[in-house]
């Protein structure tokens, strides 16, 4: 199993000092949030690009993929009514499948609650079928540029369009793109699902539309710093065969973000090696 850490944890830090004391830690990885790499991530070169891969290579990680897509730049939208908005969110959308790719990564995350919302007086299949539309062209650029992007069900506490495993499945059936699947995030579904996680699981990965899982407690702090069990997930995960990097997102860093980074990877490493 290898572990992946979403670098905006470490946000505070300089991206270099971020690759060195994510390799100090034991992580194999980092999860790239675009909007800490730049306002506008969009415009982002290949060769920057190049030159970011370069320090995370040297300290022996890899980028994984990118996740929390559409922060930046700001007043972005998915579902909004106009087409304008729509258009240049899907360009940024476009534009990031190629900057996974040239940094390494093989995945995109996409959350991002925000910019899927309901306008005011549409209907939630009004906001469906605007982000069906806009998913079945970014999955075209994902195959493009090799990557696999992934729509993440979010709690309704976030927002009201995708809070379940199957809602996801279902729009991503619906598309039927080999570069477009679904994830598993642990603290959303801890919130919005009825079975526990590990049973998720056993009863998704089977399916191939699982393409990523973050791990996370459902009170928005990491692995390990809540209610939620994780030697039962980790296990599903080894029992399915799961191949892909596991993403450690906690939301709140308590006390601070580099202290949260190294409880998460003790915590999760304990677990694994306990698996063998």
């Amino acid at each position: 199993m290898r572990f992946s850490l979403c670098n905006e944890v470490l946000a505070e830090m300089p991206f270099e000092r971020q690759c060195e004391l994510a390799a100090t830690l034991g992580y194999q990885g980092l999860e790239i949030a675009p909007f800490t790499l730049s306002d506008t991530p969009e415009q982002i070169t290949a060769r920057e690009a190049a030159r970011i891969r370069a320090t995370v290579e040297s300290f022996g990680l890899t980028v994984t993929g990118l996740h929390w897509l559409l922060v930046k730049p700001e007043g972005l939208s998915l579902t909004d009514p106009d087409d304008a908005l729509r258009a240049r969110t899907l360009g940024v959308m476009r534009r990031l499948t190629g900057l996974c790719a040239e940094l390494g990564g093989a995945v995109l995350v996409h959350g991002s609650p925000k910019q899927r919302q309901i306008a005011a007086g549409e209907t939630l299949e009004i906001a469906l079928g605007r982000l069906r539309e806009a998913l079945a062209s970014v999955a075209d650029a994902a195959a493009a540029d090799g990557v696999t992007y992934c729509l993440e069900p979010l709690s309704a506490h976030e927002t009201p369009v995708i809070n379940t495993i199957a809602q996801a499945a279902a729009l991503v059936r619906s598309v039927d793109h080999p570069n477009l699947r679904t994830m598993i995030d642990c603290s959303a579904a801890g919130l919005g699902e009825s079975e526990p996680v590990a049973d998720l699981i056993d009863r998704w990965l089977p399916t191939g539309l699982i393409g990523h899982i973050q791990v996370n407690d459902p009170n928005r702090r990491g692995p390990g710093q809540g209610e939620m069990k994780f030697a039962p997930i980790l296990a599903a995960l080894q029992r399915q065969g799961y191949q892909g990097a596991i993403g450690v997102e906690p939301f709140a860093y308590v006390p601070d973000g580099p202290t949260t980074a190294a409880f998460c990877s003790g915590y999760l490493r304990g677990l694994r090696e306990a698996l063998g």
